[in-house]
């Protein structure tokens, strides 16, 4: 199935919340495929999503998933946003607004190490603003995950600990061995019980899906366009959401060059997220990250105005997670 695929390749990031700390965790438990750039190569506007964080440097790649590609950051190194038209240039900002989930371009030189040490790094605003809402609802998120991690494995070598001890005990504390090992069965199927969630996340049923349009050449929501979300999200507020997510993904028709399509059916995808994010409060949690599509996979023929019309757009994919909503591994329910 066709979201199957895209969902296989983007949830490996957040996601939000909950989609984005499994595919944190399987990407830390994970050595990530390189990508080595040649030594003295110089590289310009080498775009990607930020990965992966540390104060020197990060790790980018096309997707989450895909190959990845070390960046270097030096005291040298620039940070703007994109100029914005002949009359507004472009802003300088730290080094430190290099986010997670962070869509941007690259120009540098190769070093020895198959890394980019990067010169200038440019994004566009509206992608950091993004960017930011993810940090802020992931990083706690992620530091409660690690937490309840740090205690379930105490707790199983507690367990570990109590059944060893049990063993080497009398007869008369055999009562005791077979308690210990009780606990311990209990806390194996609810292991079990867990994985099943996490293997189910890549496994959704499409709800419903919301058709948003868009100008030529144009990201701006029209009123149209917002009424097609409110009245989508007045549908939503009728229903049980546990286990939903949401997948937002841009289109365009075929005017103009592949590129520039890709980037405009990406900010097309921001747009929507950012009017659903700012006006109902969504939790990140429910999205996963969101993809642009440019002219690929058109719902008409571009021969005509009214097949264009109908690809500049913007499709979001209400799904069911059967891992969150914990119908994986367990019958009769």
């Amino acid at each position: 199935m066709r979201i199957a695929r895209y969902t296989t390749i983007h949830v490996m990031m957040f996601a939000s919340a909950l989609v984005l700390l499994s595919a944190t965790a399987a990407f830390a438990q994970n050595t990530p495929q390189m990508n080595k750039v040649a030594d003295g190569q110089k590289v310009e506007k080498f775009r990607g999503i930020v990965s992966k964080r540390e104060p020197d440097w990060f790790l980018m790649g096309d997707t989450m998933g895909g190959a990845q590609t070390e960046v270097i950051i030096t005291p040298s190194t620039e940070v703007k946003s994109h100029k914005k038209g002949v009359f507004r240039g472009s802003k300088t900002y730290e080094q430190t607004h290099i986010l997670r989930g962070l869509r941007l371009e690259v120009d540098g030189v190769g070093n020895s190490e198959g890394a980019i040490v990067a010169s200038k790094i440019r994004f566009d605003e509206q992608d950091l603003r993004t960017a930011q809402a993810l940090k802020a609802t992931v990083d706690p998120l992620e530091a409660e995950a690690r937490e309840n991690l740090r205690k379930q494995q105490a707790e199983n070598e507690r367990l570990a600990g109590q059944i060893a001890e049990t063993q080497a005990a009398t007869a008369a504390a055999q009562q005791s061995a077979n308690e210990a090992a009780e606990a311990a069965k209990k806390a194996q199927a609810t292991a079990d019980y867990a994985n099943n969630r996490i293997n189910g996340l890549d496994d959704f049923d499409t709800l419903k899906t919301i058709t948003v349009y868009f100008k030529t050449g144009s990201a701006v929501l029209t009123p149209a366009a917002k009424k097609s979300i409110d009245d989508a999200a007045g549908w939503v507020k009728t229903q049980n959401t546990k286990g939903w997510v949401m997948a937002v993904i841009g289109y365009a028709d075929s005017t103009g060059n592949s590129q520039r399509n890709i980037d405009l059916s990406e900010r097309r995808a921001n747009a929507v997220i950012y009017y659903i994010v700012t006006k109902y409060k969504m939790n990140m949690n429910r999205l996963v990250q969101p993809f642009g599509y440019g002219q690929l996979e058109p719902a008409a023929e571009n021969k005509t105005a009214e097949g264009r019309a109908k690809n500049r757009r913007v499709e979001i994919r209400l799904m069911i997670n059967k891992g969150i909503a914990g119908t994986v591994g367990s019958s009769g329910n």
